[in-house]
């Protein structure tokens, strides 16, 4: 490392002489060998298996294993349960935005994309909620029913996933805190039962699932009508959402 590190320094040196005497094809040489020795350089400090996936990466586990769109918090929450619990709100407040500038740039160039689910009135992006771009539009509106719905499916999933691993404590809390809220889904104060929690969410399921299926259907073939793919990625603005209505 000492050895790269000595040769960063004579390549910088070496590139602002270059640039001084306005040789920019030996700028661009050098450049690229600078590059080629940073990379060597954080190769040995950190190798590759041992690097960190991109946050990006992270979010689209948890948000795979959901299948809902999902707020943030929870995200962070179900990462720490399943996965490698190296996320943040902070790192995902502005990744909606940073996906949209990178479609916008190169549409379509990455498998997916972080995108925005969208309300069933307007087509606009529903605020904090992040979803995955190959998944079906239905699947990314939302309507009246979907926050229920979405919650009710999570719970779901995540039940049926903390019977198939050996769960951590962190897992247990999280499935136990999600079943607080369905009726039947627990009993007393003890660690939930994921069978238990999984049949009551899917009883109260089958009572709104129906519905709010049809809504987001209608709704997602408006928008397939309506709007170019880049909006029905991140959302319609509320002028464009208005004059369409």
């Amino acid at each position: 490392m000492d050895g790269l590190e000595e040769r960063m320094l004579t390549l910088r040196r070496q590139i602002r002489a270059a640039a001084a005497a306005n040789d920019h094809v030996r700028v661009r040489s050098l450049r690229a060998e600078l590059r080629e020795v940073e990379r060597r350089w954080e190769e040995i400090l950190e190798p590759p298996t041992l690097r960190r996936p991109p946050v990006r990466e992270h979010v689209h586990q948890v948000l795979t294993l959901l299948g809902t769109p999902s707020a943030a918090k929870l995200i962070v929450t179900v990462d720490e349960a399943f996965f490698a619990g190296l996320l943040s709100n902070t790192q995902l407040t502005s990744l909606r935005r940073d996906e949209e500038k990178s479609f916008r740039a190169s549409p379509n160039a990455r498998p997916y994309y972080l995108c925005a689910a969208l309300t069933t009135e307007r087509l606009s992006p529903v605020r904090g909620l992040l979803a995955v771009s190959t998944w079906p539009l239905p699947q990314r509106m939302i309507g009246p029913l979907s926050p229920r719905v979405d919650f009710l499916l999570a719970t779901i999933r995540i039940a049926d996933h903390v019977r198939r691993i050996e769960p951590s404590a962190v897992a247990l809390r999280l499935l136990t805190q999600l079943a607080q809220n369905v009726p039947g889904a627990t009993e007393g104060y003890g660690p939930a039962d994921p069978a238990a929690v999984a049949a009551a969410a899917r009883a109260e399921l089958d009572v709104h699932q129906e519905k709010d299926r049809r809504q987001r259907a209608e709704a997602a073939q408006r928008a397939a009508e309506q709007l170019p793919e880049v909006k029905q990625l991140f959302g319609a603005g509320l002028r464009t959402a208005a004059r369409s209505a």
